[in-house]
């Protein structure tokens, strides 16, 4: 189902308090990344925006990549992944299949090429199961590029990866090594 344009820049707002910056709506997330719910919707429509209950429910549900999630009984929300703040969302590590892939801008390549994937603002590298979800992520930065990683080798080098709740693949870094071009 196609999100409407207002729920896409809800959307977009959510994942600004949720995954980097909760002041944007004068909430604070525990150390898990939850934030209450209500106190969320109060927040959201303290900056001007309109939000309610179902409307929240509705952003959650029909998120193409799951980026939110609510506990149990709905009182607390958080984002899957792609922090920038320091939290805990409790990720399980997981065995990755043989290759995973990254999809960048290919005005990123010389420099991946030296330091390989890097978090950079975030606590972790993103990686995708298949190649065409990584050439979407790509195509949002620019000319897309994507690199395919050798998870298997990493995990022979003891790197740990993580699965969040939907669906991307986490780890620390991919050295250059890891990475084909």
């Amino acid at each position: 189902m196609e999100q409407s344009k207002s729920d896409v820049r809800l959307g977009r707002f959510l994942s600004l308090v949720l995954r980097h910056d909760p002041q944007a709506a004068g909430i604070t997330l525990d150390e898990h990344g939850w934030a209450d719910v209500e106190a969320l919707i109060a927040g959201v429509r303290a900056t001007g925006r309109t939000i309610d209950r179902e409307t929240l429910e509705r952003i959650v549900r029909e998120n193409s990549k799951r980026r939110y999630a609510f506990n149990e009984d709905h009182t607390r929300i958080r984002a899957s992944q792609g922090h920038s703040i320091a939290v805990d969302v409790e990720l399980q590590t997981a065995r990755p299949p043989e290759v995973l892939y990254h999809g960048t801008a290919e005005r990123f390549l010389p420099a991946i090429r030296r330091e390989g994937l890097r978090p950079m603002g975030r606590q972790y590298v993103h990686l995708s199961m298949d190649y065409q979800t990584a050439a979407a992520v790509g195509r949002r930065h620019g000319t897309p590029a994507v690199l395919s990683v050798d998870a298997a080798a990493m995990v022979r080098d003891s790197a740990v990866f993580y699965l969040s709740e939907n669906g991307v693949w986490l780890c620390k870094a991919v050295p250059a090594r890891y990475l084909g071009f």
